[in-house]
């Protein structure tokens, strides 16, 4: 759901501060109450790579699709997506580690 979320801020409400706070306050959430700890390593890996995919330059492509701005558009989407991924990978890399610390 909150990748929707960023999908349809991403294309409509590009930049706004309102939508990046609630995307990381749900990433906080979803951090703490949904990752279990068998979907930790998948999880970590898949906020990596999406928070990679968010410094690829996507905005190389507008001058190729100059009316539609395909570029910006993908990297707003990407960075929401970040706002989201970002807050919970770091509450899951957190559990893990205190999980690996207690269990020595």
């Amino acid at each position: 759901m909150c990748v929707l979320i960023a999908l349809v801020g991403g294309i409509f409400i590009p930049n706004n501060g309102i939508m990046a706070l609630t995307l990381v306050v749900l990433g906080i959430i979803v951090g703490l109450v949904n990752i279990t700890e068998k979907e930790t390593t998948p999880y970590l890996v898949a906020a990596i790579a999406l928070i990679a995919a968010g410094t690829a330059g996507f905005q190389i492509l507008d001058p190729i699709t100059r009316p539609l701005s395909v570029g910006t558009r993908v990297e707003n989407i990407l960075g929401y997506v970040g706002n989201f991924v970002a807050p919970a990978a770091v509450i899951v890399a957190l559990k893990s580690v205190w999980g690996l610390a207690k269990s020595q």
